[in-house]
């Protein structure tokens, strides 16, 4: 306990301390696309203490699982390199050898469409990656640069909604090629096809899950196009005429997934016309405009790249998968326009916590599209959809209503959520046996290990405790009084789990008693806990914190709970490969707790919520040896978004809720447009950690949450430190 204690004051000590790096000043502002560093999030953790573990020979711990290529504001195209197929986003930074540049991306060991790479000579279709250096790469928003050592080609990238922009400098005198590798993607390819269209056109599909077609356009004519290779491997291989020109090499490739011809229609719309350096530009500004939409003064330059970097990280998914002539292949598989831009689901497990919160902050009619997206969805099934676990549409709904986003179809949301909530065989496993128990019992498993498999009861208990909550608020704003009065029922289910005898969340067998073998310790996937071990997850019950206080004796006896939480070390023998980087048992390599730190606050310890606020985002973001690497999966956006809110001093608690924790942000001023020409700023005075007062327009707020409405109708919040 004493070597944690040491160590996380060393953390609190050192924040702000980094050495600035080459950005802008106050006599020569730059772009706040400067600031961004595409690659955060794409090396790995290698150090046992970062890891909290010894990770095993071989095995790559996740800290990030990003990609640096070009992309929009949630786009339909993420164009970025591969340098390892089925790997957490297809780009490893220690790794020297890229093997093509795909047209999607997530994170997630999925997507990676459409591979392409420009070759020259001395290959064959088993062997054409070329190594590369970090010296001779670079990136920003919406583009990407690298040079392929083994064909001596600058490659540039860049991207509009539908479309990558690909320009290669090939070297004079050498054949001019583009690999097509369509048998492969970061999904089992099922099939795949290609043919040429005219003098400079070709066109085709690549099938996995879904059919992703493409429509290119080179400005070369196109001399020859062969499939080579055995029918697990084939590549596709298009020769250009090298001699009608010395200008560099251009490929305009768009996606659609309905057709080919609807492919061809984005690339007319997006990119007839354009130069690479108009559409580069056009894609700068575009982040731009957002990143500007929170601009901060003071904190130190690694700051300030730590949270742009953070920033634009946290737009990059949901992605769209419309055409420009609002078609989309819906989920029942039939081809519609219904006048709305429609998503992929978001990663709801994850981000419904905060970054969903502030995609509705800065892109509300993205996010009015995005709901309406998953009720298209839900209307085909009868239950709204989800992501992995819970129930967290509900929240994120719910949450986004409230904040008064309502640009869809309310009434069949609430509807699908409904029938979430009460309905057997649909979003939520084992609802009946939660509606008759008011918890998911847990089979007795005999030494249960990381990758035992059950109904990880525990954790869907308490979540959709929560979530019970979330539909409940958007039953009352409908004045639907009988679901309000069932649901908010539901919503103490959590403390059916709370085992008084360990002051934590334990699993409980069918029969009521208590699961017998219980280690608070022990990380499981998906056995009482998902993807945690009891401390990460026993303090979860965002709607009613102050119920979950009173399970204690005392305030004192929860602090205490708290403390050992933050301090009673991690067992290296205990290895997750998700559940990494530690403070104590708290774990920033995962999401079930990251609203632990905060929760000092409730008890009126809020210097120390503070003190582990600041550890964290000094100590895991910008880690390891290229000072490139996250401490866990940023999950589609959540690692990113939590450092967003931290930084500027508001959090989103209870997403279900219009308001937010307040804290003390890591800058002096934090202002915020949060559409309709509303401005808001965050004004921290004095250097101090904690929170003396906090005052809205000179009015004094009591405690320490305000709500978004505080935030639209007012013009400052001052927090006084000491």
């Amino acid at each position: 306990m004493i070597r944690t204690i040491l160590i996380i004051t060393f953390i609190f000590t050192m924040v702000g301390c980094h050495t600035a790096s080459n950005h802008s000043s106050p006599n020569n502002p730059e772009k706040l696309t400067h600031y961004v560093n595409t690659f955060l999030g794409t090396a790995p953790l290698q150090d046992s203490i970062d890891c909290g573990y010894n990770p095993p020979e071989d095995w790559r711990v996740w800290a990030g699982l990003t990609y640096p290529g070009a992309s929009l504001p949630n786009a339909m195209v993420q164009l970025s390199p591969i340098t390892e197929w089925h790997s957490g986003a297809g780009y490893e930074y220690e790794d020297d050898v890229i093997l093509a540049f795909t047209h999607t991306n997530k994170g997630h060991w999925n997507l990676c469409h459409i591979p392409v790479l420009p070759v020259t000579e001395g290959f064959s279709e088993n062997d054409f990656g070329s190594k590369f250096s970090h010296e001779n790469e670079s990136a920003e928003p919406g583009y990407y640069q690298v040079k392929l050592d083994r064909y001596d080609i600058n490659a540039r990238l860049t991207s509009t909604l539908h479309c990558g922009f690909h320009q290669y400098d090939y070297p004079k005198g050498k054949p001019q090629k583009l690999v097509l590798n369509l048998s492969r993607s970061n999904e089992r390819v099922r099939d795949w096809h290609i043919e040429q269209v005219g003098d400079n056109a070709f066109k085709g599909y690549q099938q996995t899950g879904e059919k992703i077609y493409f429509y290119a356009e080179t400005n070369r004519t196109i001399v020859n196009l062969e499939t080579s290779g055995d029918s697990r491997r084939e590549i596709a291989l298009v020769s250009l005429n090298e001699s009608e020109s010395d200008q560099p090499v251009e490929l305009k490739l768009a996606l659609s997934f309905v057709s080919n011809e609807n492919a061809k229609e984005n690339l007319e719309a997006e990119l007839a016309g354009k130069t690479f350096e108009k559409v580069k530009t056009e894609a700068s500004e575009i982040w731009e405009t957002l990143l500007s939409k929170i601009q901060v003064e003071g904190g130190t330059e690694k700051q300030k790249e730590l949270f742009y970097s953070s920033l634009y990280r946290s737009f990059l998914w949901p992605a769209l998968r419309s055409d420009v002539n609002g078609e989309f292949t819906d989920a029942s598989g039939k081809v519609v326009n219904k006048g709305f831009r429609y998503y992929t689901n978001p990663s709801l497990w994850d981000t419904y916590r905060n970054k969903l919160v502030l995609l509705g902050m800065l892109s509300p009619d993205v996010t009015a599209d995005v709901i309406q997206s998953l009720i298209d969805k839900g209307e085909k099934t009868g239950f709204m959809p989800t992501f992995f676990h819970g129930d967290h549409a509900a929240p994120f709904i719910s949450g986004s209503y409230l904040r008064g986003i309502r640009d869809y179809d309310v009434e069949s949301a609430y509807q699908l959520l409904l029938n979430n909530a009460t309905k057997e065989g649909g979003t939520r496993p084992h609802i009946a046996e939660y509606i008759e128990k008011g918890y998911i019992s847990i089979p007795e498993v005999k030494n249960p290990h990381v990758e035992s498999k059950a109904k990880a009861g525990v954790t869907k208990t308490l979540e959709f405790a929560y979530d019970d909550y979330a539909v409940a608020l958007l039953a009352k704003e409908l004045n639907k009084t009988d679901d309000y009065e069932m649901l908010m029922k539901r919503t103490s289910n959590y403390k059916k789990l709370f085992d008084p005898s360990t002051g934590l969340m334990r699993g409980r067998l069918e029969n009521g008693d208590w699961v017998s073998d219980f280690n608070a310790e022990y990380p499981y996937y998906e056995y009482m806990y998902r993807e945690a071990n009891a401390w990460q997850s026993s303090f979860f019950a965002p709607h009613d914190t102050k119920g979950l206080i009173g399970l204690y004796k005392s305030e004192a006896e929860f602090e205490e709970k708290l403390d050992s939480l933050f301090s009673i070390p991690w067992n290296s023998s205990y290895i997750a490969r998700n559940v990494s980087s530690f403070i104590g048992q708290y774990c920033h390599g995962n999401q079930p707790d990251h609203s632990f730190p905060y929760l000092y606050t409730f008890i009126g310890k809020q210097e120390k919520s503070q003190m582990y606020l600041d550890s964290i985002m000094n100590r895991f973001y910008g880690m390891g040896e290229w000072e490139n690497a996250l401490c866990g999966m940023d999950d589609a956006g959540e690692m990113s978004a939590w450092y967003v809110f931290a930084a500027m001093g508001i959090y989103p608690y209870s997403p279900a809720d219009a308001e937010y924790i307040v804290s003390v942000p890591l800058f002096n001023s934090v202002k915020l447009e949060l559409g309709n020409q509303s401005e808001f700023t965050i004004t921290k005075t004095n250097s101090g950690r904690k929170i003396k007062d906090l005052t809205i327009d000179g009015n004094l707020v009591e405690g320490y949450f305000v709500s978004h409405e505080q935030l639209k109708k007012g013009k400052e919040l001052i927090i006084l430190t000491e």
